[in-house]
């Protein structure tokens, strides 16, 4: 068997690489305003399909904080209940258009970060 470093990287993305690209939207000042303690960042497609509010919400009382505090607390409550995993599933109502509402399912997962640091990430089912 190989250890590691016989292994020839092909090519690899870090987190950081992630957050820069902007494949991963950085939100851990908002997390740890909840409670939450990792490093946390939301997929860009949860984030731009979701969090941010679709035009034609305006007068919604709809914004981007609004909507990302409501699926963290919900994030924060999935993964108080999880025991003995790395990630956990939950539902979401988003409001998508006046008097409209869409139900998603939400990942939760805690894994190693660039440096094997815990770190937490919230997504699509078909983001992970």
């Amino acid at each position: 068997m190989n250890n590691d470093e016989s292994w020839n990287v092909v090519y690899s993305y870090s987190r950081a690489q992630a957050i820069a690209d902007g494949v991963l939207v950085d939100v851990t000042e908002e997390a740890k305003a909840i409670s939450f303690k990792l490093h946390t960042v939301v997929t860009e497609h949860l984030f731009h399909g979701y969090v941010e509010p679709p035009a034609g919400l305006d007068g919604e009382g709809q914004s981007v904080t609004g909507r990302l505090h409501d699926l963290m607390v919900l994030a924060l409550f999935a993964a108080r209940r999880a025991v003995n995993t790395d990630r956990v599933t939950f539902k979401v109502d988003f409001l998508v258009a006046p008097g409209r509402k869409e139900t998603i399912e939400v990942i939760t997962h805690i894994g190693p970060g660039d440096h094997g640091e815990p770190v937490l990430t919230i997504m699509l089912p078909e983001d992970d």
